[in-house]
């Protein structure tokens, strides 16, 4: 058993002998669907207590933090559905409570991305993502809540159910933010989201095919939502998700670039699908193409792609999964990864 310091870019891929999870209670998230908004908390958003992973422990909670972590990617949350990607409020809420029952905790798609993964021990990340800034996605009420039936109202009174399930998500948005056309409006639903946890980030502006545009206009997208981003006052985007989930012909434009003397530099570009990401901590994690997958039943072309298949096929092999240590300072992995890190920054790696 050893405790082994380096610099770290990422591990190989995850291991895949199965095996049972202790799991420890996490406190209790902040939830609130109706009556008065609690003023937000100045630490994040449902942090685990701390945990110190040593060899014994990590080998205990089964810890793999090499594994594979389900990005799920949402669209209109409506009652009654008009596309195969649309979802209704009570099909996201039975898969959310599944989520939590099966011992998934959200984070973000930036602390994903950037390595920032707070799970209590023993418990799998999950990050929740939902494209376009539908009206569906967010609206607050007459007395400043979400509005019942939105999506954000929805991961709210699932935390309340299961207080482990952190109530966070990622909203990437275009030119009118949860289709609100002023600027106060909009300016209101954005510091709703960003007091309460949640990530509001790019989707560039007009939602356009990024293969088609030469690299100028691509940079123009990005940094024309990123303005408006900042006029409302969200913070600098570190992720963002590819319309269509479509590269650009320079792929690097997606991720690094400037128009009018505005430079962007995200952390993670996120495509439309269709399997779980590479662990951040992965060798072969690519942070300019990160996959997620389509919130969907096994029906037609879901069959193999879309999150009932994943969360099945990672229940059925719980070798393959994320497991968190429950210390976001230390990597905790299978001693035969060990040897798949390369230098970037210096974190305690602990292998057993």
């Amino acid at each position: 058993m050893v405790v082994v310091t380096v610099a770290i870019i990422g591990l190989a891929l995850m291991p895949s002998e199965p095996g049972p999870h202790i799991r420890q209670a996490a406190p209790k998230a902040v939830a609130t669907v109706q009556g008065s908004s609690p003023p937000p908390s100045p630490d994040p958003v449902g942090e685990p207590p701390g945990v110190v992973a040593t060899p014994e422990f990590a080998r205990q909670v089964r810890a793999n933090e090499a594994g594979l972590v389900p990005i799920i990617m949402y669209h209109r949350i409506i009652p009654k559905r008009l596309a195969s990607i649309d979802r209704t409020p009570d099909q996201l809420r039975r898969e959310l409570e599944k989520l939590a029952e099966q011992g998934y905790v959200p984070i973000t798609a930036r602390e994903f991305a950037i390595g920032d993964i707070r799970v209590p021990a023993g418990k799998y990340p999950v990050v929740l993502t939902f494209d376009d800034g539908h009206p569906s996605h967010f609206a607050l009420d007459e007395s400043g809540n979400p509005k019942p039936g939105t999506a954000v109202a929805v991961i709210q009174q699932v935390a309340v159910k299961y207080p482990s399930f952190r109530p966070v998500a990622t909203f990437w948005v275009n030119r009118e933010p949860f289709g609100l056309t002023e600027p106060e409006g909009q300016a209101a639903a954005v510091r709703w989201l960003v007091d309460h946890g949640y990530e509001v980030a790019n989707h560039t502006w007009t939602h356009p095919n990024l293969r088609w545009l030469k690299r100028k206009k691509v940079s123009e997208q990005i940094v024309r939502i990123e303005r408006l981003l900042k006029k409302l006052g969200v913070p600098e985007s570190r992720t963002m998700a590819l319309p269509f989930g479509s590269m650009p012909r320079v792929k690097k434009s997606a991720r690094t670039g400037s128009w009018d003397g505005k430079r962007y530099d995200f952390a993670g570009v996120f495509l439309a699908g269709a399997e779980p990401s590479l662990s951040p901590y992965a060798k072969n994690f690519d942070r300019g193409a990160i996959q997620r997958i389509q919130s969907n039943g096994k029906k037609g072309e879901c069959r193999k792609w879309c999150s009932q298949y994943w969360l099945e096929w990672l229940d059925k092999h719980p070798g393959e999964r994320f497991v968190s240590d429950g210390d976001p300072d230390r990597i905790s992995i299978p001693e035969k990864l060990r040897g798949n890190i390369v230098a970037k920054r210096g974190l305690q790696v602990v292998a057993y």
